[in-house]
């Protein structure tokens, strides 16, 4: 009888430890994943150049770990393949489930009313170029910077208004993407900085709001 409970006693707790392992790990891979765009930002890039890898791997062996573990099911219980259906419910998050999306809209509607203060700033003339070598560029406070990577924005002044840019990352080669605000009767096409090229992805958020990239 005493070996017979110390054995189902090991046996819970190897349940436990694998599905705990496998949490963490899921929750660690939908992290990365839903805020892989805000870590797009240099220097954080070249660090996420290493985390993904990593996390892939490490995604990757928990679930043929988790795999295995269904050949106990027939013998020691179902418990056993709670693991692996962890693991295909991340993969299936990581395939269909919107996690940009998601923090993208969190990110426009947490730092609405900030944007909006800005915006006001800058065509009050409160706000204006501050950057010597660029001349649509505005160095934000250390208290306003939270609201676009690097604390900088780009503006572009026009007949019809200003166009402000909130970065949400910068990558190599000039890559960016943020939300853009666009005067009234403005068009996000003709920010200049699509003037080579028109914006790899427009989204609307609101009535003067873009997602925009390029």
């Amino acid at each position: 009888m005493t070996g017979t409970g110390s054995s189902s006693d090991a046996q819970a707790a190897s349940v436990r430890g694998g599905v705990l392992a496998a949490a963490i790990v899921s929750l660690v891979t939908l992290g990365i994943a839903t805020f892989e765009l805000s870590m797009g930002d240099f220097p954080s890039a070249l660090v996420l150049m290493g985390i993904l890898p990593l996390a892939a791997l490490l995604f990757f062996a928990c679930l043929l770990w988790s795999a295995s573990q269904l050949l106990r099911v027939r013998k020691d219980g179902a418990k056993f393949a709670v693991p692996f259906a962890i693991c295909v419910a991340t993969l299936l998050a990581l395939q269909y489930a919107p996690l940009q999306q998601i923090y993208l809209g969190q990110n426009f509607w947490r730092h609405r009313a900030d944007r909006n203060g800005i915006v006001e700033r800058v065509e009050n003339g409160e706000l204006t170029p501050n950057v010597d070598y660029n001349k649509n560029l505005i160095a934000l406070s250390r208290r306003d910077a939270h609201v676009s990577a690097g604390g900088d924005l780009v503006i572009e002044d026009v007949d019809e208004g200003v166009y402000v840019l909130f970065l949400t990352s910068r990558g190599f080669r000039h890559y960016f993407t943020g939300f853009l605000r666009v005067p009234p009767n403005g068009d996000p096409k003709k920010f200049f900085e699509f003037a080579d090229r028109p914006p790899s992805q427009l989204v609307r958020y609101d009535k003067e709001w873009w997602f925009v990239a390029n």
